[in-house]
C-alpha cells in the first residue's frame, strides 16, 4: 500500500470506530477527519472542500427545503386528514400509514416525510388507546422502504446517481430509474410490516406510552371565524362534536355580531362570520381549524396577516409584564404591531370574555401569531417570556396546491431531462421563497446541517480514496474471497455487506464509501457496474436492525419507548426479506 493509502485507510477506520463508539456527533467525526485527512496529505488541499458544493449535497439541501414547503402549505395534512382514520383495527391502520408514509417518502425524503406523520400516528394511536410503540416502528420502517423507488427519497439514492455521472461513458441514473426495485421492495416490505412485523415488537415496548411532547399544553380558549367556504355554516354547534372530538377539541361557545351567546349555544344554528369559542392546545386547534375551513379570530383584519408563513409561540406572563391586566386590544397588538393574540390558557380555568378583550393576568400562557422575525421582538416589549421553542407554525393551506404543482413541474422538468435537477429543484426553491411558502427566515433552519457537513466531509475522503486505489485494494479482497462464485452471489454478498455497515453508520456516510468499490468490484468481475450501485443503493438505505444506522429509527426511539434491542426483532427478517427481493429485481431489471 503507499503512504496516502494508509493515511486514509487509518482515517476512515477511526470514523468507524467513532461512529460506532457514538460518543460523538457524526458530523463532528467526519469534519475532524477530512482536516486530519488534510493535515498529513491523505486529501489533497484542492479538494478540500468539494463535497459541500457536490451536486449530492446540493440536491439534499434543497429536498429539504421543498419538504419544509410542502409542510407548511398543508399538502401533507390534506393527505392525512383524507386517509388517517384512528377509529380503524390495528393492522388496517398500520397497513394505510405505512403505506401513505411509503409514498409521501418517495416524493421527498423519507425523515421528513416520517417528522410529518409522526405526530398524526400517535394522536391516532391515542384515540384508539393503544400504545404509539405498536404502530411508530412500521411508520418508520416504511417510510425508509418508499424511499428507495426514486432518486431524491433518500440520500443515498442522491449519492449513487450521482456518482454514476462521473463514470466514463454514463449519465445520472434518472428519478424513476430506482423504481422497479424499489417498488418491489417497499410493496412487499410494507405488506410484511402490516401483517407480521408488528407483531414482532417486544410486549415492553408496545405496553409502553412515551407523552409526544412533555411541553405540550392543553387548555387554551381560542376563537375561529366561520368562513363563507366554511363546512360548518348550516349546521347546528352541536353537529360539530365529531370532528371536534377527532381533533382533541372542546367548542364551548359562539360569538355572534360581536356578542357571546348565552351557555354553549349547542344548538344555534352556524352562519357565516360567527366565531367559535374553542378549547384546546395549538396543534389541535390547528387540525380543526384546517378541517372545517376556519380562520383565526382577527387575523383577516391586518393586511397580509395570514399571506405569508405566520408561526405560534407561547410566552408566560409573569408580574409586573406591560400586559399585566391590559387585554392585546387594549395595547392594540395586532394593529400596531402585525401579532394577534391567538389563545390564553389560564390553569383550567373558564371566562366569559373575548380572548382579545380579556384582561391578562399574571401566570397565564399567551399564545400569540405573528411573523417569526416579529415574534421574538415583541414577546419582549409585552414584557414575556417565551416557553421551550416547539416548531409551532400556522399552515398556510390556501397555498397547498400552489406549493403540489410547483414541486410536480420541478420533478417532471428533471425527469424528462429539461432541467437538471438541482437546477429544477433551486428554482422551486425560489419561487417558495417568492411566494412566501417558506419565509427566508426557515430555509437554512430547514435544512440538515449535520448531514450536509458529513456529506461535504466524507466526498473528498471517499473521492481520494477511490483515486488512490484505495477502493480497489478492497474489491479485489472480496473478489478474492468469492472466488469461484458467480457474480450473482458477489451482488448478494455486496448487499449484505452494505446493509450491515449502514446499521451501525450512518446511510450517508455507507453510500459515500461503498460507492466506488461496488465500481471497482463490477470492474474486477468484467461485469455491469450498474447493478452494483443499485445493490448499494438498497443495502445503504435499509437499516432496520439499530436505532442510529437510520435518522428515523432514531427519531422514534423516544416517542415509542424503544430500546437499542427492539429493533432487529423486526428489522432482521424485515432486511432478510428486502435482500431476497431486491436482489432478484435487481439482476432481473439491470441484467449483469
Amino acid at each position: 500500500m503507499t503512504t496516502q493509502q494508509i493515511i486514509l485507510f487509518s482515517v476512515m477506520g477511526g470514523v468507524f470506530a467513532l461512529l460506532i463508539y457514538g460518543r460523538w456527533r457524526y458530523d463532528l467525526v467526519a469534519f475532524a477527519a477530512l482536516v486530519v485527512a488534510l493535515i498529513l496529505g491523505g486529501v489533497s488541499k484542492d479538494a478540500a472542500f468539494s463535497g459541500f458544493g457536490h451536486p449530492a449535497t446540493v440536491i439534499i439541501a434543497l429536498v429539504l427545503i421543498v419538504s419544509r414547503g410542502l409542510f407548511a402549505s398543508g399538502a401533507v395534512e390534506i393527505i392525512t386528514r383524507t386517509f388517517v382514520d384512528g377509529s380503524r383495527k390495528l393492522s388496517a391502520h398500520i397497513g394505510v400509514m405505512a403505506a401513505l408514509s411509503a409514498a409521501l417518502s418517495a416524493v421527498m425524503n423519507n425523515v421528513a416525510a416520517l417528522a410529518l406523520l409522526m405526530p398524526v400516528d400517535i394522536q391516532a394511536a391515542r384515540k384508539a388507546k393503544r400504545s404509539p410503540a405498536l404502530t411508530l416502528m412500521p411508520l418508520s420502517f416504511a417510510s425508509i422502504l418508499g424511499g428507495l423507488i426514486t432518486l431524491i427519497g433518500t440520500p443515498p439514492n442522491i449519492i449513487i446517481a450521482e456518482f454514476r455521472g462521473t463514470l466514463e461513458d454514463r449519465g445520472q441514473f434518472a428519478m424513476f430509474d430506482f423504481a422497479p426495485v424499489g417498488i418491489a421492495c417497499a410493496v412487499v416490505g410494507v405488506t410484511f410490516v402490516a401483517l407480521v412485523g408488528w407483531r414482532l415488537i417486544p410486549a415492553a415496548a408496545s405496553s409502553h406510552d412515551t407523552p409526544l411532547d412533555l411541553e405540550n399544553l392543553e387548555g387554551y380558549i381560542a376563537e375561529a371565524t366561520v368562513t363563507e367556504k366554511s363546512d360548518s355554516i348550516g349546521k347546528q354547534v352541536r353537529d360539530l362534536d365529531p370532528v371536534a372530538e377527532e381533533n382533541d377539541v372542546a367548542i364551548i361557545g359562539l360569538v355572534r355580531r360581536g356578542k357571546r351567546l348565552p351557555g354553549f349555544a349547542r344548538r344555534e344554528t352556524i352562519r357565516k362570520g360567527d366565531i367559535l369559542v374553542l378549547e384546546a392546545g395549538p396543534d389541535a386547534m390547528e387540525q380543526f381549524a384546517g378541517t372545517l375551513k376556519l380562520e383565526y379570530a382577527g387575523a383577516g383584519k391586518h393586511s397580509g396577516v395570514l399571506a405569508g408563513a405566520m408561526t405560534l409561540m407561547e410566552v408566560v406572563v409573569p408580574i409586573g409584564s406591560r400586559i399585566e391586566n391590559r387585554s392585546a386590544i387594549s395595547l392594540r397588538l395586532l394593529y400596531r404591531h402585525g401579532v394577534s393574540l391567538l389563545g390564553v390558557s389560564r390553569n383550567g380555568r373558564p371566562f366569559r370574555e373575548r380572548v382579545r378583550h380579556l384582561e391578562i393576568e399574571a401566570g397565564d400562557i399567551l399564545l400569540l401569531m405573528g411573523p417569526e422575525e416579529r415574534l421574538p421582538e415583541i414577546a419582549t416589549w409585552l414584557g414575556c417570556m417565551p416557553l421551550a421553542e416547539r416548531g409551532l407554525q400556522v399552515v398556510q393551506r390556501q397555498k397547498a396546491w400552489l406549493a403540489v404543482g410547483l414541486f410536480a413541474a420541478a420533478i417532471a422538468t428533471a425527469s424528462f431531462n429539461l432541467l437538471y435537477l438541482p437546477v429544477a429543484l433551486a428554482a422551486c426553491v425560489v419561487l417558495f421563497v417568492l411566494l412566501r411558502i417558506v419565509p427566508i427566515s426557515q430555509i437554512y433552519e430547514s435544512i440538515e446541517w449535520p448531514v450536509i457537513i458529513l456529506l461535504g466531509s466524507l466526498i473528498p475522503i471517499g473521492d481520494a480514496l477511490h483515486k488512490s486505489g484505495g477502493t480497489e485494494l478492497i474489491a479485489n479482497g472480496i473478489v478474492t474471497l468469492t472466488a469461484g462464485y458467480s457474480a450473482a452471489v458477489v451482488l448478494t454478498i455486496l448487499v449484505i455487506v452494505v446493509m450491515t455497515l449502514s446499521d451501525v453508520l450512518n446511510n450517508t456516510a455507507t453510500a459515500v464509501i461503498s460507492a466506488p468499490i461496488a465500481v471497482d468490484i463490477a470492474d474486477k468481475l468484467g461485469a455491469d457496474p450498474d447493478p452494483f450501485l443499485m445493490a448499494v443503493a438498497v443495502g445503504a438505505s435499509c437499516a432496520f436492525l439499530t436505532p442510529i444506522g437510520h435518522k428515523n429509527n432514531t427519531l422514534i426511539l423516544g416517542p415509542g419507548g424503544y430500546r437499542f434491542g427492539d429493533y432487529w426483532r423486526m428489522g432482521l427478517p424485515l432486511e432478510i426479506l428486502v435482500i431476497a427481493i431486491a436482489v432478484p429485481m435487481i439482476l432481473w431489471w439491470w441484467p449483469l
